[in-house]
């Protein structure tokens, strides 16, 4: 499991594009964010990993698809659902996060980045940097690197859950 053993302070001026997948806020550093797309039509890979769910053609450019949903773990989007696109910078390569809904742009300037629970999933602490109290919610800060790293993402999903066994509650924020 990797958890953070010291506490980062975030720099001044720092702000986070927020998303949410699967009821969880999450938010990359806009420093990563190349920019926020609705839904793309996506081309399949062939004998992908899981994650790779496509690739895109932004205005010419050819990005790959990664499910953050699969990359974490998480059970799969309902039938119908259209993720959206957070397009990210990562090891000099851009590629397409899929997220369910975008969020806002947040400023957490100066706040102090708090270790990753233990008690988060493996496959969730592995791309999380951090957490950030905010006020009512907690926002998830993830490492763009470490989530475009599909060699560490499970292969086989969690079950789709049904409104019955659906927990009531997020970690934050309003989708």
């Amino acid at each position: 499991m990797t958890t953070a053993t010291t506490r980062e302070v975030m720099a001044p001026g720092q702000q986070c594009c927020t998303f949410w997948v699967d009821g969880l806020f999450l938010g990359v550093p806009v420093e990563q964010v190349q920019e926020v797309l609705r839904y793309q039509r996506m081309t399949a890979v062939p004998r992908a990993p899981h994650a790779v769910h496509g690739l895109i053609n932004l205005r010419g450019q050819i990005v790959t698809a990664l499910d953050l949903r699969c990359r974490l773990g998480l059970p799969p989007r309902a039938e119908g659902e259209l993720p959206a696109n957070v397009i990210v910078r990562s090891r000099g390569e851009v590629v397409s996060l899929l997220v369910d809904d975008i969020g806002d742009v947040i400023t957490i300037a100066g706040a102090e980045l708090q270790p990753t629970p233990a008690n988060l999933p493996s496959s969730i602490q592995d791309v999380v940097r951090g957490v950030m109290p905010l006020d009512g919610s907690i926002l998830l800060v993830v490492d763009a690197d470490r989530a475009v790293d599909v060699a560490t993402a499970p292969e086989n999903p969690a079950p789709a859950l049904t409104p019955a066994t659906a927990p009531h509650t997020t970690t934050g924020g309003t989708p």
